[in-house]
């Protein structure tokens, strides 16, 4: 069970994220970005959060699951706050 996949992804205020299909789309204050979900997982948007499941349990579905997660959550932190390194 993936410890990254199975927390929700909040959608900030300002923030509007629509799902066709396995294409996740995100809109914000700086811009648009979109990701295409893999097959393996399923994505469903709900209260404000975006959750990402396995269809299945193998090992890749398993695996992708955490790795798509992590890539809606940098489009919503792209679009909302943009990315910062402080040196």
């Amino acid at each position: 069970m993936s410890r990254i996949g199975k927390n929700p992804v909040p959608i900030p205020s300002g923030v509007t994220v629509n799902l066709a299909g396995q294409v996740l789309a995100a809109k914000g204050k700086l811009g648009e970005l979109t990701v295409k979900l893999v097959e393996e997982v399923d994505g469903r948007i709900e209260d404000n959060m975006v959750y990402v499941t396995p269809r299945d349990n193998s090992k890749r579905a398993r695996s992708m699951w955490g790795m798509q997660r992590s890539l809606v959550q940098n489009i919503i932190t792209g679009v909302s706050e943009g990315f910062v390194r402080e040196l």
